[in-house]
């Protein structure tokens, strides 16, 4: 496997006497800004988990680094009496609000104890921000309006993590990714359904898409093709050794049968999460779509280990992802990529915040397409 170099490499967040997990990014290219969010947690655990943080990073495009400030809690995303988890942020493109959605759990009730009870007790919550993350409105409960009669269904459920989406069909329309511990019987095990949260409205209103499969959890989306081929691809962490994948022709709603990606191995026992965009191909050809798919996510197949980042030039075809480019060594867990606009080697850039050193720094790394995969600039 190829190492990659890259722009940058710095932690954003480190473990002290608090622990930081679950990373999510967000780029805003009218600002050059990058806006860093993490669970702040009293120890690694997830039932440990407090509030969510955000560092702010202003994107020096001339120097080719991002200079971080300092950290800052959100506090506006909180429940009274809840812990605050999974950040998924969105900017709407058209309207300039910047939703920032996360769930909330009682206390340190156990994801373990909703599926052994088969007792929901999480919230979907989301603040806004109009001026890019500087203050947020009070917390929204979506739940009942956004799930309905279907929350005493499911066991437990949760958002992302990481970052969403904003379609360019006619409506502009907001995906949050999301699965559900649905209750399929009185004897079985709640089993976990990936889906997508939807909004055609800018986010006055919300509703839910169908389930994509049994056994899909934590998933992103990304839009490739366009016009009439323009579907919505969503990538998601399975307990089958190899990641999951399906598209959509209708924007989210419903998705076609799901398929392994063999080239996408999972660690066991359960996968880790990963992170999905996609970006406009560089070239153009036969053989390639206008919009390429990037991927990170741990590249060894027994363990969390080793970050690599994969390309496919031909989405959605599962078969089509290249072999991993080395982004960073030894132990490292979930990951959230963003698109930073043209390189300084003029190919396009971008940024991942991942969990390294076994959960003890979430880390910022910058870099090029060309030098992830420098054979794809190679004279032809």
């Amino acid at each position: 496997m190829a190492p990659c170099p890259v722009l940058q490499r710095e932690p954003v967040f480190q473990s002290g006497a608090h622990a930081y997990r679950i990373p999510a990014l967000l780029y805003l290219p009218g600002q050059r800004a990058l806006l860093a969010f993490a669970e702040k947690r009293m120890s690694k655990k997830d039932e440990h988990a407090e509030v969510i943080v955000l560092r702010r990073g202003d994107h020096d495009v001339s120097a080719q680094q991002v200079q971080w400030h300092t950290q800052e809690v959100v506090g506006a995303a909180q429940l009274e009496g809840h812990r605050s988890m999974n950040p998924s942020p969105l900017y709407d493109e058209v309207t300039g609000i910047l939703f920032l959605f996360f769930i909330a759990v009682p206390g340190q009730v156990s994801e373990h104890h909703q599926l052994r009870t088969k007792v929901n007790v999480t919230r979907l919550c989301l603040v806004t921000s109009t001026d890019y993350g500087r203050s947020w409105s009070p917390a929204r409960d979506l739940t009942d309006p956004a799930i309905g009669s279907a929350y005493r269904e499911w066991a437990t459920f949760a958002v992302g993590p990481g970052h969403c989406l904003q379609l360019h069909n006619k409506m502009q329309s907001l995906l949050v990714p999301a699965y559900a511990y649905r209750i399929l019987g009185p004897l079985q095990s709640p089993s976990p359904f990936a889906f997508c949260f939807v909004s055609h409205d800018h986010g006055h209103t919300w509703g839910r898409g169908d389930f994509v499969a049994p056994d899909t959890l934590e998933c992103q989306v990304a839009e490739v093709g366009h016009g009439p081929q323009r579907v919505v691809y969503l990538n998601a962490r399975s307990s089958h050794r190899a990641r999951v994948q399906a598209q959509s022709t209708n924007d989210g709603q419903t998705f076609q049968k799901p398929q392994p990606v063999q080239k996408l191995v999972e660690p066991p026992p359960s996968g880790c999460h990963g992170s999905v965009i996609s970006f406009p191909s560089p070239h153009s050809g036969p053989r390639t779509s206008d919009k390429w798919l990037l991927y990170t996510h741990p590249t060894d197949p027994q363990h969390r280990t080793n970050l690599g980042v994969y390309l496919n030039k031909r989405p959605p075809a599962p078969e089509a992802w290249s072999e991993p480019t080395l982004l960073a060594t030894g132990s490292c867990a979930y990951s959230d990529l963003q698109g930073m606009g043209p390189g300084p080697d003029g190919s396009p850039q971008f940024g991942c915040l991942y969990e390294s050193d076994n959960y003890e720094e979430v880390v910022f790394l910058m870099f090029t397409l060309k030098q992830a995969f420098p054979a794809e600039f190679l004279p032809q």
